[in-house]
C-alpha cells in the first residue's frame, strides 16, 4: 500500500488548519467558551475543523472521519482522526505548544500521522515505512539508556490524581531524571524527536492520540497505553517513549507500591 498520497495531505491539511488557526492566536478572537465537558473550545476550533474535514471529503469522500469538535462522519475501513486544536488551553493562552493533528486509520491501524505546530511553524510527520520527519529531516527517538537520564514530559500535574494515576506518577517523578511540563501533542512530539525521552497522558481521546502511532512507531519509539499495547488509541491514555525505556517504564506503571 503506498501511503504517500495520504501522508501528503495529512501533512498539506495540518499546514493549512494551521495556518488559519495563526490568525485567531493572540486576539481577542481567541476568547474561549466551555463545552459540557468544562473544556475549551474556540471560533479557531471549530474552523480549523471544518478546513480539515473539507479537504478530505473532496480527496477522499468515501473516508470515515472522527473530529473533536463535529463528531463522526462514518465511512469506509479509512478514517481519519482529526484535533483542528490540540492545547486549546495553551492556545487561548497565547502559548505556542498547541497542534493541528491529523492521523489516518486503516482497518484499524494507524497508518499516517501528522502533528503541526503553528506558532512554531514545526510539522511532524509519518506513515508506516516511510520513516518520521520533523520539517523535512529524519527524525528519531533519543539514545537514552535509562529513565534517571531522562526526561519525562507530562500536561497537568494534577491530572494524574484526577484519573486515578497518582501513585504511577510519583514513581515515575521519583525515577526519572527531570520532569517538565511540555504539554499535550508537544511532548509526543518531543520525544519522537528525540529531545525528550517519556511523555505520560493519564487523559486522552482518540483525536488527541491518533497522530502519533506512527509517528513514534516510525521515531524507533512507542506509543500506546499504560499496559503495553502498542498503538492503542482508546485507552483513553497514552504513554510515548523509547524502545529502550519502555519495560523500565511499565515496570514503574505496574509495580504493587504495597510489595
Amino acid at each position: 500500500m503506498d501511503l504517500r498520497p495520504y501522508l501528503s495531505l495529512a501533512v498539506q491539511t495540518a499546514y493549512e488548519a494551521g495556518r488559519l488557526t495563526l490568525g485567531y492566536y493572540g486576539t481577542e478572537a481567541a476568547r474561549p467558551e466551555f463545552k459540557d465537558d468544562e473544556t475549551p473550545v474556540t471560533v479557531a476550533d471549530r474552523e480549523a475543523e471544518r478546513l480539515i474535514r473539507a479537504r478530505i471529503s473532496a480527496r477522499y469522500p468515501g473516508h470515515a472521519i472522527l473530529g473533536e469538535e463535529y463528531g463522526e462522519e462514518d465511512g469506509g475501513d479509512h478514517r481519519w482522526i482529526v484535533d483542528p486544536i490540540d492545547g486549546t488551553r495553551a492556545f487561548v493562552r497565547g502559548v505556542p505548544l498547541y497542534a493541528v493533528l491529523i492521523g489516518l486509520e486503516i482497518e484499524g491501524v494507524c497508518e499516517v500521522g501528522a502533528a503541526y505546530f503553528p506558532a512554531l511553524d514545526e510539522m511532524v510527520c509519518a506513515a508506516t515505512g516511510e520513516g518520521c520527519f520533523s520539517n523535512g529531516r529524519r527524525t528519531r527517538v533519543s539514545a537514552t539508556q535509562t529513565l534517571r537520564g531522562g526526561i519525562a514530559c507530562f500536561t497537568d500535574a494534577r491530572g494524574f490524581e484526577k484519573y486515578g494515576r497518582a501513585e504511577e506518577w510519583q514513581r515515575v517523578l521519583s525515577a526519572a531524571g527531570e520532569a517538565r511540563g511540555w504539554s499535550d501533542a508537544y511532548g509526543h512530539a518531543l520525544v519522537a524527536t528525540g529531545r525528550a525521552d517519556l511523555m505520560l497522558d493519564p487523559a486522552m481521546n482518540p483525536w488527541d492520540a491518533g497522530a502519533f502511532p506512527p509517528i513514534l512507531r516510525e521515531a524507533g519509539g512507542y506509543f500506546g497505553d499504560w499496559s503495553g499495547n502498542e498503538g492503542d488509541i482508546y485507552a483513553d491514555e497514552g504513554i510515548s517513549t523509547t524502545k529502550t525505556l519502555l519495560p523500565e517504564v511499565l515496570g514503574l506503571m505496574r509495580q504493587d507500591p504495597d510489595a
